[in-house]
């Protein structure tokens, strides 16, 4: 994904791989006391929470984010539902994604392209909710894990478990995150930045790679 933050008192410093940058020069950019004021502090034990299948507080709703958590769904001890990992995979020809993406999800997804910073449609979006892997419809990251980095592209700490892959970089400088089940570019995710969030990890990833889904969507919607 097209930079990585690092991170000196107030100031935040967009490094640049020579290879990744051919389609823009984004200026330095710093994140203001204000802005890290507005950064979310979240408790150490969140994640556990979200994910025991042991609490109570733990049940995702079957009715809530409109049934798109059904493929990666068990039914916990206590009747409820939670999260588990193994996405069914997504396998179609280079022709049958053109099919069904536009040109630019299909840069960005299976060419892996970056959108430019700033522009994305869910950059500065909190809404409440799910975020799906826009080729394939796999659930990706709850809107809970999602945290203003001030980067330019959407942010999260965390995605759902066993939702996204991690592959190094060609040239050892970034880790690239994919969807596990269809392989779609999403971006990249970076480690030890020193934001206030449970991981310490920002996975920065292209609006155009995600498509939101409201809390409080059905299954026909």
């Amino acid at each position: 994904m097209g930079s990585q933050i690092l991170r000196n008192s107030s100031r935040v410093v967009l490094l640049h791989s020579p290879t990744k940058t051919s389609l823009y020069q984004p200026k330095v950019s710093h994140v203001t006391t204000q802005s890290r004021k507005s950064l979310p502090i979240y408790p150490k034990t969140s994640r556990l929470k979200l994910f025991s299948s042991t609490s109570q507080n733990s049940v995702i709703s079957s009715t809530g984010f409109g049934g798109f958590l059904q493929r990666s769904r068990r039914r916990s001890s206590s009747g409820g539902v939670v999260a588990m990992t193994g996405p069914e995979s997504v396998q179609k020809s280079e022709e049958e994604w053109r099919a069904v993406l536009s040109p630019e999800q299909f840069r960005i997804l299976r060419q892996k392209g970056t959108e430019y910073p700033g522009t994305g449609v869910y950059d500065k979006f909190f809404e409440e909710g799910i975020y799906t892997c826009v080729g394939c419809g796999t659930p990706l990251y709850k809107s809970t894990a999602k945290f203003n980095s001030g980067c330019g592209w959407p942010a999260f700490f965390e995605g759902l478990p066993g939702a996204i892959n991690r592959t190094p970089d060609p040239d050892g400088m970034r880790t690239e995150i994919t969807c596990a089940a269809c392989g779609g570019h999403l971006g990249h995710v970076f480690k030890g930045e020193g934001f206030p969030t449970p991981t310490d990890e920002r996975h920065c990833v292209n609006s155009i790679s995600l498509k939101f889904v409201p809390a409080n969507a059905t299954p026909s919607q």
